[in-house]
Parts: structure tokens; sequence; C-alpha cells
């Protein structure tokens, strides 16, 4: 099976010319081998995205404002590890409640990916929800700023796969948690992970 491998290079001198109000730039002089570089890198400290799916073949998505694409994307519900030392599935199950009002029994992981790699250090873990139930009303968050106006509906698997093959979504996360729990369900679910195994993907990664 072929595996990443954590292979850092030196870095000579680091300095941070922007420190926004969730990520960091960093401008890193490192050693690749043929002389220093400089790389600017987005610092960020993570996240996690919940694909939320049912019998018959359906998946439970958001659609929220994204103000650097100005569109309204679909998304699976998601957010930033922003917590000090919290816990993905924790954050996870967090963030099902909060935006989907809705919590769940049965959990798995379907994928740990890195965004865009050449550039952020965004780490993402994909978790698979079934069995899910409403939130007390008297439990339920009050969404604000994009997640205010954020709706959600349930949606075909197949009819995402479609969209996906169509271009006419372009959310990361559900892009690849839409492919990945198509996998899982061919595979009959049996290549799952445990929602608490190890995060081997953010092991050396600045946040």
């Amino acid at each position: 099976m072929i595996a990443d491998r954590v292979a850092p290079r030196p870095v000579l001198a680091a300095t941070t010319p922007f420190v926004g109000h969730v990520w960091s730039i960093d401008a890193e002089v490192v050693e690749l081998g043929d002389g220093p570089v400089t790389r600017d890198l987005l610092r960020h400290p993570g996240a996690v995205a919940v694909m939320v799916y049912r019998e018959p073949g359906e998946v439970l998505l958001v659609h929220q404002y994204r103000h650097p694409v100005r569109r309204e994307l679909w998304e699976p519900p998601a957010g930033l590890l922003d917590k000090p030392d919290e816990d993905p599935w924790e954050a996870a199950r967090r963030e099902l409640a909060e935006e989907v009002d809705l919590t769940a029994d049965t959990w798995h992981v379907l994928a740990d990916v890195y965004t865009s790699p050449g550039g952020s250090s965004e780490a993402i873990r994909i978790f698979l929800a079934r069995d899910v139930h409403p939130v007390n009303a008297a439990e339920r968050f009050a969404r604000e700023a994009e997640e205010a106006e954020m709706t959600s509906a349930w949606v075909s698997l197949d009819e995402v796969l479609d969209a996906l093959a169509a271009g006419t979504v372009g959310c990361p996360t559900l892009s690849l948690g839409a492919y990945a729990l198509d996998a899982a369900r061919r595979g009959g679910w049996a290549r799952l992970r445990e929602p608490n195994v190890p995060w081997t993907a953010r092991d050396g990664v600045p946040r």
C-alpha cells in the first residue's frame, strides 16, 4: 500500500508577515537540496467535515455563502479545529449539531486529506455519520454570520456524483467526501475506519 511520509526539510529562517482572525501567512526559507528557497504558507489549524448518510442513498448538505469565491456552495457540515487540542471527532459532533441540528449514533472516518498542500497546511478529516436524530429544540445552536442564512437539504448521493461529473458543484470536501462515501458504499462499508483512529496526516504539520 502506498503511503505519504513525514520528511521535513530544514527551515533556515521564518517570519509571519500576516496574522488574521483565523489563520496566518508564514514566509519560510527552506533548504531543498540545491539551495535555500523562500516559500509562503498559510498556517491553518485544520478542520473536520461530516458526510451525513441515510438510506436509500441520501446525504445531508448545507448551502452556504463563501465570500472568497462569491458563491453559495453545496457542502457537507464542517468546521475549524480552532480550539486548542480539540478532539476531531468531538469537533465533528459539535459541527453536526450546530449546523444541521442533528446527532448521530454511528460514526466512521472516510478520508484524511490536505486541501491545498502546495500553499496551505490545512488538513481535513472527513467523517461519515449515520443513524442520525434531531437535537432537542431547546438545545439548538443560534447560527450567525454566513451560517445565519444557511439552509440544508437531503440530496441523493448519485445526484451529487452527477453534479461533480458535470462540474456544477465545487466544494473540495463535498467532492472528496462523496467519492469516498460512494467507494465505501460499493465496498459494503467493510473498509471504514473507527472515528477515533490516530490522525497521522497531521503529524509534523504546522498549525
